[in-house]
């Protein structure tokens, strides 16, 4: 399964309305956004949610974490050969919630493309998106952590890291670029794409809302 672009990912992180039942529910309602407008959604999920969340949805699942460890005697690792046995497609690596050294973060890359996981690598500025572009992943979604969770949008509060970004990857290859902090309305949507990011990754703006059906029919509208 690919990710289609343009393309919105919501990060359910393990905020109450996003894991167990209400991953479900909240899943439900991406993928019900996702059918009506035939828009590309995909979700990420906490590593337990992964099997419940791959079995109830069509829509594209990763995975929140993945280690780079190869079957073994790693007790307690996420590997990915088990995301793929359990429904993922990809999975988060580097959220600035859940950073990986930079030797950790290359073999983490490689692990998912050996078993054909699509891998979405986050960074915090333009040149940490430089530097994880010489690894190859499949996507880079550039979060400047100070504006994650918060009211005003990466891109209005610093579009030039969006711009810069997307410049300083595509120099490197052909990697499509996603933005995210702060993003949530239709507006902020639409700007992050004429800065030249080809998707959002977005967790609160959605996971958090009264209302997140709407949310997300206002946000892929731009798309």
């Amino acid at each position: 399964m690919k990710l289609e672009l343009p393309i919105l990912i919501v990060n359910f992180k393990t905020y109450k309305e996003g894991i167990g039942l209400n991953a479900e529910k909240l899943a439900r309602i991406c993928e019900k956004v996702h059918l009506q407008t035939q828009k590309s959604i995909a979700i990420s999920v906490t590593p337990a949610d992964v099997n419940r969340i791959a079995n109830l949805v069509s829509i594209p699942v990763l995975s929140q974490h993945m280690d780079p460890d190869e079957p073994g005697s790693h007790t307690g690792s996420v590997i990915a050969e088990d995301l793929v046995d359990n429904g993922a497609v990809g999975t988060l690596l580097n959220h600035s919630e859940d950073q990986y050294r930079i030797d950790v973060l290359e073999k983490a890359i490689d692990r998912a493309r050996d078993c054909k996981l699509i891998s979405v690598v986050c960074a915090n500025n333009i040149e940490i998106a430089e530097a994880v572009a010489t690894f190859h992943p499949d996507f880079i979604a550039v979060e400047p952590p100070e504006l994650i969770g918060g009211d005003i949008s990466v891109s209005t509060a610093k579009p030039e890291v969006i711009k810069g970004t997307v410049d300083a990857v595509h120099k490197i290859g052909d990697i499509p670029v996603l933005c995210g902090a702060g993003v949530k309305t239709k507006e902020d949507v639409k700007k992050s794409l004429e800065l030249g990011a080809q998707g959002i990754l977005l967790s609160s703006g959605v996971v958090k809302s009264s209302n997140p059906e709407k949310v997300l029919f206002e946000m892929v509208s731009v798309f």
